[in-house]
C-alpha cells in the first residue's frame, strides 16, 4: 500500500529474535525492500509473436514518486530492453501491427496522460502532435496508419480555479476528483501521416471507452453509456461505428457494466468478445463473465455461465478460443475458453497469481508471481511457465521469506472458510506466536498466493510482519471472490456480519491449533480491510492492537461523500428509505463504546474512495472514550499511497503499533 529510513524499535523478546534469526545466507525483509522491489505488469504481444512489451514500476527516491517505464523482451528471454526513461511514467504499451512502433501513455505533470510513439528503428519517443486531452485508452488500426483514442477534452488552466459544476449522479472518483462534463470521454481518430485528430463520437453526455478496430479496419467497437444512464442502472451499451468523421454509432446490445471491462474482436472479425457484470444490487461483488456477440445473428451468448468464477484480462489470438485469467480459491491462473462450447481449460497449474496476459499466434505471455517470487513476465507453455524477465531475482535471492500455508476452518456459523497462514522463516512448531489478522480489501477480490509489488501490496505486508516474528492470518471471508458467486454475494446488504464470523473463526482456529498466542492478537487492514477492522474490534475485545487504514464505520456519513452512490442506492437503498439497515451496517460507530482495542487510524488526505473522514470519526470516538488511538493523515494522497516515503512510513507505523501492544514476553 501505501533516503534514509527511520527504524522503529522491535517489541521485546520473541519478535526481535524472529527478525534476526533467519539463517546465515539470507536476511529478513527490510522496510527498504518496499522501495527496491519492482512491479512488473501490463504485457502486450507483438503481432508476429516475437516480442512482449511490458511495464516496470519502481520507487524514484529523488522525486519521492512511483514511476513506470516500458520494457520489451523477446519470447526466448534472451534480450530485454528498456524503451522509456524513468524521468516520466509510461504505461499501457502496444505494438503497431507491423511491429515498427511501440505506443504508450505518458503521464504529464498535471496527472493527465498523453499518447507517445517510439520508432523501434531508433530515436526518442515523441508525443503525438495535437492530442491535448487526457488519454484513457487507445488502439491501433489494422494497417497501422491510424489510432482510435478514448480521451477527455483538454481544459485550459485559469489563474483562479473555476467553480466545479456537477450535474451527474456519480460525481466523484478517487484520483480523478470531482467529475464534470469535461471528464466525459469521446472517441477520436488520429492519422499518423497527416498528424490530424478527428472527433469520432460527439455526444458530450456520454463516456465512450474501450475502442477496438475490427480486423478489416471498417468498424470500431466500443462501450458507451449514452443511453443507459450507467450511474443509476450499472449498464453499458456495446456500439460499433465506422472510422470516419460524421459517422453515426450503431447500438448492438446492452450489458451490465463489468468491474474490469474488456472488449476484443475475434481475428476473423465476425464476433465480439466482452466481459459482463452483474445487476446493480450485486455490482460490487466481482463476478465478471465472458460473452460473445455474433454480428451476423445480432445476438449475444454468455460463454462462461457454468464457470462460476470471475475472469479478467481477455486476449483473443484465434477464432476458436480466447485466453483469460481466471480467479479460483487463492490462485489466479491463465486459462483458455472455447468459443463454441464455453469449455474452460487451465493453461498453468500451481499456486500462482497472474495479473496480465497477451496472446499472439501460438505464443502466450503472462505476468505472474508466487509466494517466493515477485512478478515477472513468463511464457505459457505445455511444460509450464518459462521465465522471460529477471527484474527482481537478485533482491529476492537475498530474502528469507515466511512460509505460506493454506488453511481451512469452520466459521462461527459452521461455514467452511479458506485462507492462508504466513509463518516466520524461523517458525518453531509447538511454540505460540503473536498473531495478526491482516484483512484484504474489497470485499471483492481475494488473498492469493503471490507477491504483488506495487503501491498496495498486502502480500508483501504479510511477509513484513512475519519477518518480525508474527504469524499472519489472511482470510478469504464471505464476500471474497474465488469461490463462486453465491459465496461472494452472501454478505450483500449485510456488511460486518458473516465476514466478521469468518475472520473470528480464523483466529479461533489459530488459537485452537496452539499457533496463536491468545494474549497477543492484532487485527488490521486497508480499505474494506480497515472497515472490517472497525467491525471486528466492535464485536470482540480480545484484540490488543488494531490498524484501520482507509476505513469507515459510520456508513451513513459515507453516502454522497465517497464514490459508491450507485452501489448504495441499489444494494442498501438510500438512507431515508432504509434507515434501520443503514444504522445496522454502521454499528462500529454507534457502538464505539464497546471498543477497548488501541487503534491506529491512517488514510490519504484526498481519498475519494473511502474519505479520511471515516477514520477521523472513529479516532474522535475512541479518544472521547479514552481508548488509545492515533490518526495519521498522508498529505495529498488518494486511496492508495504512492509516495515511497509515505509507503515506508506507513509499514513502519504498522509494525511499531503492533510491537507496542503485542511485543510482550512469553509464548
Amino acid at each position: 500500500m501505501r533516503t534514509s529510513l527511520v527504524t522503529f524499535a522491535c517489541g521485546a523478546g520473541l519478535i526481535c529474535a524472529g527478525a534476526a534469526a533467519v539463517g546465515a545466507s539470507k536476511r529478513a525483509l527490510d522496510a527498504s525492500d518496499f522501495e527496491r522491489l519492482l512491479s512488473v505488469d501490463a504485457v502486450a504481444c507483438s503481432a508476429d509473436g516475437a516480442w512482449v512489451a511490458y511495464t516496470v514500476e519502481g520507487s524514484d527516491l529523488d522525486s519521492d514518486e512511483r514511476k513506470t517505464s516500458v520494457w520489451m523482451t523477446d519470447f526466448q528471454g534472451s534480450t530485454d530492453l528498456k524503451l522509456t526513461a524513468a524521468a516520466e511514467s509510461a504505461s499501457d504499451p502496444k505494438f503497431s501491427p507491423d511491429g515498427r512502433y511501440v505506443a504508450f501513455l505518458s503521464e504529464r505533470k498535471d496527472d493527465t496522460k498523453s499518447l507517445s510513439l517510439l520508432d523501434r528503428r531508433g530515436g526518442e519517443a515523441q508525443p503525438l502532435d495535437g492530442v491535448a486531452g487526457d488519454v484513457r485508452e487507445y488502439a491501433w488500426s489494422p494497417d497501422g496508419a491510424r489510432l482510435v483514442i478514448s480521451m477527455s477534452k483538454a481544459v485550459a488552466e485559469a489563474k483562479t480555479p473555476r467553480p466545479i459544476v456537477i450535474d451527474r449522479l456519480h460525481f466523484k472518483q478517487d484520483r480523478q476528483g470531482y467529475l464534470t462534463a469535461a471528464d466525459r470521454t469521446q472517441l477520436y481518430l488520429y492519422d499518423l501521416a497527416t498528424k490530424t485528430l478527428t472527433p469520432l463520437t460527439t455526444e458530450r453526455e456520454a463516456d465512450d471507452t474501450a475502442p477496438m478496430f475490427s480486423p478489416d479496419g471498417r468498424q470500431i467497437a466500443f462501450f458507451s453509456n449514452g443511453t443507459t444512464d450507467e450511474d443509476r442502472t450499472a449498464k453499458l451499451e456495446l456500439d460499433v461505428i465506422e472510422p470516419r468523421g460524421g459517422a453515426v454509432a450503431r447500438k448492438l446490445t446492452e450489458l451490465f457494466a463489468p468491474n474490469k471491462p474488456v472488449l476484443r474482436w475475434t481475428p476473423d472479425g465476425t464476433r465480439l468478445l466482452y466481459t459482463t457484470g452483474l445487476e446493480p444490487r450485486l455490482n460490487a461483488y466481482i463476478q465478471d463473465r465472458l460473452s460473445v456477440f455474433t454480428l451476423a445473428e445480432g445476438k449475444s451468448k454468455l460463454l462462461t455461465e457454468r464457470l462460476d468464477r470471475a475472469l479478467s484480462a481477455v486476449s483473443a489470438a484465434s477464432d476458436d478460443s480466447v485466453e483469460a485469467i481466471v480467479e479460483d480459491d487463492g490462485v489466479e491462473l491463465p486459462a483458455s475458453v472455447r468459443l463454441d462450447t464455453g469449455e474452460v481449460r487451465r493453461l498453468a497449474t500451481g499456486k500462482w497469481t497472474a495479473t496480465s496476459i497477451c496472446a499472439a499466434g501460438k505464443h502466450l505471455a503472462v505476468v505472474a508471481s508466487n509466494d517466493s517470487s515477485a512478478p515477472e513476465v513468463y511464457a505459457v507453455e505445455p511444460a509450464g511457465l518459462r521465465k522471460l524477465t529477471h527484474h527482481n531475482d537478485a533482491e529476492m535471492a537475498e530474502l528469507a521469506l515466511g512460509g505460506v500455508e493454506d488453511i481451512s476452518f469452520p466459521s462461527r456459523d459452521g461455514t467452511i472458510v479458506h485462507g492462508m497462514m504466513v509463518k516466520p522463516a524461523d517458525y518453531r512448531p509447538g511454540q505460540t506466536y503473536p498473531t495478526i489478522l491482516w484483512i484484504h480489501g474489497g470485499p471483492n477480490g481475494q488473498d492469493s498466493h503471490g507477491l504483488s509489488i506495487d503501491a498496495y501490496s498486502p502480500e508483501l505486508e504479510r511477509q513484513w510482519f512475519a519477518a518480525h516474528g508474527y504469524v499472519v492470518l489472511a482470510v478469504n471471508y464471505r464476500g471474497s471472490s474465488g469461490r463462486g458467486a453465491a459465496f461472494a454475494q452472501s454478505m450483500a446488504a449485510d456488511w460486518g456480519h458473516k465476514e466478521v464470523a469468518d475472520l473470528l473463526g480464523a483466529v479461533d482456529y489459530a488459537v485452537r491449533e496452539k499457533i496463536a498466542d491468545p494474549r497477543r492478537l492484532g487485527v488490521g487492514g486497508w480499505s474494506y480491510g480497515g472497515i472490517l477492522t472497525d467491525y471486528v474490534i466492535a464485536s470482540d475485545t480480545r484484540f490488543k492492537a488494531a490498524v484501520s487504514g482507509a476505513g469507515s464505520a459510520n456508513q451513513i456519513s459515507m453516502y454522497g461523500a465517497d464514490e459508491y452512490i450507485m452501489q448504495y442506492n441499489a444494494e442498501l437503498q438510500p438512507p431515508w428509505a432504509s434507515t434501520p439497515l443503514w444504522l445496522k451496517v454502521s454499528y462500529p460507530f454507534f457502538h464505539a463504546d464497546r471498543i477497548k482495542t488501541p487503534t491506529l487510524f491512517l488514510g490519504g488526505e484526498k481519498d475519494f474512495n473511502v474519505p479520511i473522514a471515516g477514520g477521523e470519526q472513529m479516532y474522535a470516538a475512541l479518544r472521547t472514550l479514552g481508548v488509545p488511538a492515533q490518526l495519521i493523515v498522508y498529505p495529498g494522497q488518494n486511496h492508495v499511497l504512492t509516495r515511497p516515503s509515505y509507503i515506508t512510513d506507513c509499514i513502519q507505523r504498522y509494525l511499531a503499533w503492533f510491537d507496542r501492544y503485542l511485543g510482550m514476553t512469553g509464548g
